[in-house]
């Protein structure tokens, strides 16, 4: 891909890393030009990463890490998907995102399309949702205990008295919030 360049959105580089932002519809056309290409070689994919922005239009990105051995060099590449869009799999091109596709799955419910094995690897069967997405609950939707009468683990709703649901936020070294320290803060 002689003109790869114009499939980019946007690019930063930061500590020695460049990061790069493509659209999903490019995202392959990408891992082959920097798997293949002569000037970039990036052989190894270390990993792949969800970030949940729930305020974006673009709720998720999908950030690959690669490594390229032959020139010492490692890249980001991002690609920012709408909720329950279908992503491409990569599995094709590199092995090792199998499990990693299937992490992302699992943590943020971002189906991979192609994927040879999409299913949860690190709840259970029987998990609802996906945690690491930033509306899902500090405590969960069910909660697992062992029953001695039933002699079986069972699930049920998480039930919580509300005094549980109070946080305190508040700074021990700053105290108590007032009107006074409000405007402080303002």
């Amino acid at each position: 891909m002689e003109n790869w360049g114009q499939n980019i959105l946007e690019s930063s580089f930061d500590k020695n890393e460049l990061s790069v932002r493509v659209r999903v519809e490019s995202l392959l056309s990408s891992v082959v030009f920097l798997k293949e290409n002569p000037n970039c070689l990036f052989q190894s994919l270390m990993d792949i990463a969800g970030v949940d922005y729930p305020e974006r239009e673009r709720r998720f990105d999908v950030v690959y890490h690669f490594l390229s051995l032959k020139h010492n060099l490692r890249f980001r590449l991002k690609v920012g998907v709408f909720e329950n869009e279908i992503i491409p799999s990569v599995t094709e091109f590199y092995p090792s995102a199998n499990w990693l596709e299937r992490e992302v799955w699992d943590m943020f419910g971002i189906p991979f399309g192609g994927h040879p094995d999409l299913r949860r690897i690190l709840t259970d069967y029987g998990f609802e949702n996906h945690p690491l997405r930033k509306d899902f609950p500090l405590t969960g939707f069910l909660e697992v205990r062992y029953d001695e009468t039933q002699k079986r683990v069972i699930y049920e709703p998480v039930k919580l008295d509300q005094a549980y649901r109070d946080f305190d936020f508040l700074s021990p070294w700053e105290g108590p919030l007032t009107s006074a320290t409000q405007e402080r803060k303002d």
